[in-house]
């Protein structure tokens, strides 16, 4: 099996979402798996400029940034398609993902590559067979409610790239209660 764990938190040391997120793929690896990283807070890049929807721009009109992109595009696309289980780690920001995961998510938004478009105007997730778990932290946001826009989004998105088995795991509402919060993820996880 390949896991293919990223992490978002803008926040290397002390971030509880990749606490949760180790704790999680230390769970549910097993020997001979192989692990894919990714840090989003690494090397992400903005889509910016785009002459076409669905990152479609022939070669000959690309820039060197448009290529610089297309490059990244087509790693975390292969990232994707090439895993088995996929693990992300997200802290809600203002009532929402990271700059970063909605970066990535562009990036991974191919058109014909990760999702495609029937003729009559149906959108068709082409990766299948996957399993996602979500790793969701927050400070004071209830994960569920309705200034969660965070889990509907990423759900939302990873459905649109087809992936439909999706485990949520939350640690939520920390600066109200932390240690029953994390008691709770780490029970969530400890079940799995």
């Amino acid at each position: 099996m390949k896991i293919y764990q990223i992490d978002s938190s803008a926040r290397k040391e002390g971030s509880t979402s990749r606490q949760l997120s180790k704790k999680l793929l230390n769970k549910i690896k097993k020997p001979g798996d192989e692990i894919i990283y990714r840090d989003l807070d690494d090397e992400m890049l903005f889509i910016s400029k785009l002459t076409e929807s669905g990152m479609k721009i022939p070669l000959e009109k690309q820039t060197e940034d448009h290529k610089k992109m297309f490059e990244l595009s087509d790693k975390l696309v292969l990232e994707l398609k090439e895993s088995d289980i996929i693990i992300i780690s997200a802290p809600i920001y203002n009532f929402g993902p990271p700059a970063t995961l909605k970066a990535w998510s562009d990036l991974a938004a191919r058109v014909d590559t990760t999702f495609k478009y029937t003729p009559d105007g149906k959108r068709i997730g082409l990766l299948k067979n996957k399993k996602a778990y979500l790793v969701i932290t927050s400070g004071g946001t209830k994960i569920g409610s309705k200034e969660d826009f965070l889990t509907p989004w990423l759900t939302l998105m990873l459905n649109f790239f087809g992936i439909t088995d999706i485990k949520i795991i939350s640690a939520d509402q920390m600066s109200i209660d932390y240690e029953k919060s994390i008691a709770k993820a780490e029970k969530e996880i400890e079940n799995l």
